[in-house]
């Protein structure tokens, strides 16, 4: 596994002996090797920054899971499903072009086609051609649908406030919400550097970037 922490040969490591690559052992901690010749030289984590990034890595990695987990038991549908059909549930009429719903639930057009599709199969919505120029799609949550994610919602806000939001004081959940929203102003900042969108949106489409808010029943 590489390592992402300053080690005895971390940040204050001789330049002049040129950058070199190392391997970790089986078991070693998240320890790493050496960038090549002609990357930069690499921004090794300090002990409390390693702390706090396995601390976040363990939330990203796990709290999806148990959403996802609970969600098909209790509700037979996935975290990711039970959002599209939230968003759609706010919209006027229940319609939203789809590269729109991909902006909101921060998927690719790709994914959310597949899962449309399946969401599709089982009534829950439906999707309709825009007329005019440019390949646009509205997706239209159905009655079924509106009933499906009326009925999930007390079950995902059960889940949410046991996993995450009981847990913390006004002050963390204060942090919580800065730190969520540096991260997201990161990522954005580095698909500019990049050039690269996400989700891509479809041609003659356009999209926002605004979070759900799940309906409460």
């Amino acid at each position: 596994m590489a390592r992402i922490t300053a080690g005895e040969h971390g940040s204050d490591r001789d330049a002049s002996q040129g950058p070199t690559t190392e391997r970790a052992e089986p078991g070693e901690d998240l320890h790493a090797g050496r960038p090549a010749p002609s990357a930069a030289p690499a921004r090794w984590l300090e002990p409390d920054e390693l702390a706090a990034w396995l601390a976040n890595s363990a939330l990203m990695i796990s709290l999806p899971a148990a959403l996802d987990a609970r969600m098909q038991r209790e509700s037979r549908m996935t975290f990711f499903e039970y959002m599209v059909l939230s968003v759609l549930s706010e919209q006027p009429a229940h319609t939203l072009r789809m590269s729109e719903l991909a902006a909101r639930t921060s998927a690719s057009l790709s994914r959310l086609s597949h899962v449309a599709g399946r969401l599709e199969k089982r009534g829950l919505l439906t999707r309709a051609r825009v007329p005019g120029a440019g390949r646009r799609t509205d997706a239209i949550l159905t009655e079924a649908g509106h009933e499906a994610v009326v009925a999930a919602a007390p079950g995902h806000v059960a889940a949410v406030r046991e996993y995450l939001i009981d847990g913390l004081g006004p002050q963390e959940l204060a942090a919580l919400r800065r730190i969520g929203t540096a991260v997201e102003a990161a990522i954005k900042h580095g698909r500019s550097e990049s050039g690269s969108a996400a989700p891509a949106p479809e041609e003659g489409a356009t999209s926002r970037a605004d979070g759900p808010t799940p309906p409460h029943g």
